[in-house]
């Protein structure tokens, strides 16, 4: 139980020290942004890949039962392709060229983009906590780790738009608390949800490695190529799965 605590407050608490330094970082280029983002999307894919979704299938003790995390990935596709259809869809986590929606225009544009923002915080906290959550092979702490290295440069990310849309600095303050809370409450979600019993730990690790192959795929990976910086993004990719591979074998 102590180690779910130490991921909650690791997950949680890198967000706020992210949103901290976005306070004093206001402007950064689109090369500096882009390669922030490939490194993220590089811990995350090493996370979801290494850190949950081949410890599912090494769950399973035969092929009789390898159709378990198939079908948590895709449940973790689905259900993330639909919550992005649901609110607002930022192809780019950073706010600098919000995507118009349809469907959503009434909305406060403010509002959509910290719903954007907490559509990938609480399944990121599922990821985080669902490995604690049962027995076996899983890098539970890896997974945790990785999600709260990428936790501090998306935080500072995120927090100047919201300062250059007008909001004031207090309530920026909150929205980043609510943001940090929600992952928490994602920590502890998957931990409960990996704890019902071992039969249901593949799926639940499997979905989360979904979700997160999800956002990487749609939200990061375009988002870093997006201003012809390519190169530097799938660079600061490589650079972030490697560092988590070196990171899970310390």
């Amino acid at each position: 139980m102590n180690n779910i605590v130490l991921a909650a407050i690791g997950v949680g608490g890198s967000t706020l020290i992210g949103s901290a330094l976005g306070y004093f970082i206001k402007n950064v280029s689109h090369k500096v942004n882009d390669a922030i983002i490939g490194l993220c999307a590089g811990i995350m894919l090493s996370a979801a890949v290494l850190g949950l979704m081949a410890p599912a299938f090494d769950m399973v003790p035969d092929w009789e039962g390898i159709w378990v995390p198939c079908l948590g990935v895709i449940l973790g596709v689905v259900i993330l392709n639909i919550l992005d259809y649901i609110t607002p869809h930022l192809h780019n986590i950073t706010g600098k060229d919000s995507e118009k929606h349809q469907n959503n225009q009434h909305i406060n544009k403010v509002m959509l983009f910290v719903m954007a923002i907490a559509l990938h915080k609480f399944p990121e906290g599922m990821a985080a906590g669902v490995g604690f959550g049962g027995e076996g092979s899983t890098d539970a702490v890896g997974v945790a780790i990785a999600i709260s290295l990428q936790n501090v440069p998306e935080g500072m990310v995120v927090i100047s738009p919201l300062l250059l849309a007008g909001v004031s600095r207090f309530r920026t303050f909150i929205i980043a608390i609510i943001i940090g809370l929600l992952e928490v409450f994602g920590v502890f979600t998957g931990y409960y949800l990996g704890s019902i019993t071992n039969a249901v730990l593949p799926l639940m690790l499997a979905l989360s490695g979904g979700a997160m192959l999800y956002v990487v795929s749609d939200e990061m990976i375009p988002e870093s190529h997006a201003h012809g910086y390519q190169k530097e993004a799938t660079y600061a990719l490589l650079a972030g799965f490697v560092m988590m591979i070196l990171i899970e074998r310390i």
